[in-house]
Order: C-alpha cells, then structure tokens, then sequence
C-alpha cells in the first residue's frame, strides 16, 4: 500500500516536516508493510524556498540587497531544478519582519531588493523564476522591483523617482528600453494566495495597507500612486491589470512583472505541489493524507490541503485530512475533495497545551485513524 503524506505546518506549534513524520509515525503503528511518500508543503509565505530546497535537493544562494528601508539585508533564495529554476521570498529582501514597528510605513518601503534577487538568479543561469508574495512590507506597485530590472519611472522634469509608494505619486513617465532582456527568455510565476485587486475598498492599500503601517490619510496617497502606475503600465501591455484578482497582493509587487514581463498569478499551494511533482504521483497512491493547523471554510481558497485533495480527487484518490481543529466552515469541504476531516485535539484545552502537545496529539490522531481503516478493511473482507 502506499500512502502520499502531503502537509502544511501547524502554524506555532510544528513544521511541516514534523507534521508529516508525526503522521507517518502513528500511521506506520498499524500499517507498517506500507510505502510513506512524505512531502511537507507550503503555500508560499515565508520559509517557502528554504523547504523546497531542503526537500528538492536543491540549495540556497544568499546576496546582500537592498532592504525595505533601504538598508543592506542578506537575503536567501533557493536554486532548484538543477540550476533552471530560482524560488525567491520577497520578504528575505522586502518583508514586514525587516521593519521594526515604529517604522513601519509604505510610503518610504521599497521591493528593490526582490529584483536585486532576480538579477542574482538571472546571472546563476536561472529562467525559472518563482516569486513567493507573503509577508511583504511594501506597498510600491513592484515600482522598486522594476527599477532594479532596469526600468526607468520618471517623474515630470525627467527624473528618476525615489523609492517607495509615497514618491510612487509623483511618476509622469515609464520607459522600459533598459529592462533586462534575459527576462525574455523567462518563465516567470508569482505566487499569492489572495484575489484582491490593486485598487479600492478591497484593493492593496485599503485592506494590507495597515498591516504595514498605513495610517488613514496615507490610504488615499497609495491609491493614487498605485493608480498612476497601473494606468502607465496597461500602455505598454494593453490591459487593465487594476481589476486583475490577486494582483494587489504585496502592495502590488507583481504588477510590473505582469505587465511587462508576461509574468502569471498562480496560487501558491498549486505551484509548490506542481514542484514536487505531486499530480505525477497520484495514480500510484492507494491513500493521501493532508492537513494543516486549522481545517475551515477558509481552507478551500487555494490553501495547501485543498491543492493536495484537488490532486487526489482528479486521480479518483481517496483524501484523509487530519488538523489540529476543525473551525467554522469546514462541512464545505467534503465537497471539495476531502473524504474525511479529523481534529487531533481529543480534549478540551487552553492554547498553550495545544501547541505544547501538538505532536503526541497528531500521532495518535494518526494511530486512531489508521486503525479505523484497518476495521473497516477487515469488515469489508468478511462481509465479502
């Protein structure tokens, strides 16, 4: 029998990788002739590329670049696929966690470190690039991105803009002479695992402009600068990308790379399960079990678990979910794949002793689930 075992982690209490042994390791107690086909997942925020690394056999690179305050960082990317392919977080050069709170404003944070990345794994030969979105402190329409690309954005009397989405506003003119031809010769994927547009109510600035430090009167200013750069974008490329869903993911960041550079949205989890080559695997597998920390209406939304379950039921694979809880929503999820949905919480508890007995906890889960379909393998036999 072969089992695929294909988890997120349990945000604050284990990893991924220890998500799946805790499950191979209550699941091998009852079956232990099986073949455990263990693959932790991600959906493409942080810790992203050091995982795949780790589980691809490939390896990370690091440059120093320019920071999300403009100050130098050393920031990691991971080298797959032998070389071809490059898998680049844009918070190891633009993420939140680089700003301390006080100065947390996207009117001054820039993405210039994310294309100072792109062209260290375009000089590394690479021509798969794969851009992870999450955790960004920028709200700069990849503006900052592009100009380390080569792009120049000028405002009226012909000069370069600073960085940032503040001076973002004052950009008259955009020339795209000096962009880095390699990217031509490019496949270029954006990872994001929201469907918000650039602009509005529901847009970059009004619902993760705060998150970064947006005050309410900075709100309007990143709209308008956001605009500006959209309107002089869908010049050059013919499309409205404003209206795009996901693209106001990252404040925007992947914008430009859009529009110039015939770069695609993707949902993060589906990339990194392609990555691993998930779907070759499926018809192979006699069981799938997924999870992650919290199973609920919210998990159908391009969430780990849902990339894994959609796999399996295009294969006619049967798909075991195991969470530390089952929030509000989840029923929903027996329509999407899931075959069955298991908590491993078996008591009530504070938070603390949640995440402190996480991993016995799932193991037994996983006994007690396995051992359910031993009984039932055993019923079936003598009913037949």
């Amino acid at each position: 029998m072969d089992i695929l075992v294909a988890c997120d982690s349990f945000k604050e209490s284990l990893t991924a990788e220890a998500v799946v042994q805790a499950i191979i390791t209550g699941f091998s107690s009852i079956f232990p002739e099986a073949r455990y086909h263990g693959y932790p997942m991600a959906d493409g925020g942080e810790g992203t590329a050091s995982l795949m690394a780790r589980i691809l056999g490939g390896h990370l690179e690091t440059r120093m670049v320019c920071g999300p305050l403009g100050l130098p960082v050393a920031a990691k990317f991971a080298v797959l696929d032998q070389g071809r392919t490059a898998l680049i977080e844009l918070a190891e050069a633009a993420g939140l966690a680089q700003v301390p709170p006080e100065s947390r404003t996207p009117l001054f944070t820039t993405t210039q470190g994310v294309g100072e990345i792109m062209r260290a794994a375009l000089d590394l030969g690479c021509r798969h690039l794969v851009l992870a979105l999450g955790g960004s402190a920028t709200c700069d329409g990849g503006a900052g991105l592009l100009q380390a690309l080569g792009v120049s954005l000028r405002d009226l009397q012909g000069r370069e803009i600073a960085q940032g989405g503040g001076p973002l506003g004052a950009v008259f003119s955009l020339h795209k002479e000096g962009l880095d031809p390699r990217l031509t010769e490019c496949t270029i994927e954006i990872l994001c695992d929201v469907t918000a547009p650039l602009l509005g109510e529901t847009g970059a600035a009004n619902v993760f402009g705060p998150q970064k430090g947006a005050t309410p009167p900075m709100i309007p200013i990143l709209n308008a600068a956001l605009a500006r750069l959209a309107s002089l974008i869908e010049v050059h490329c013919g499309r409205d990308l404003s209206v795009l869903p996901g693209i106001g993911a990252a404040g925007g960041a992947g914008l430009g790379l859009v529009g110039l550079c015939g770069a695609q949205l993707v949902p993060g989890a589906e990339a990194i399960a392609r990555l691993l080559g998930l779907e070759k695997m499926m018809p192979a597998m006699d069981l799938v079990i997924t999870g992650e920390g919290r199973l609920d209406g919210q998990t159908a939304q391009g969430k780990a678990p849902q990339a894994v379950a959609s796999l399996a039921r295009a294969s006619g694979k049967p798909v075991v979910a195991i969470a530390g809880t089952l929030g509000q929503g989840h029923e929903a999820l027996y329509e999407t794949g899931f075959g069955a949905l298991f908590s491993s919480l078996d008591r009530p508890c504070s938070l603390e002793e949640a995440f402190n007995e996480a991993e016995p906890a799932l193991q037994r889960c996983a006994r007690n689930v396995a051992a359910s379909l031993a009984i039932g393998r055993s019923f079936q036999a003598v009913q037949e």
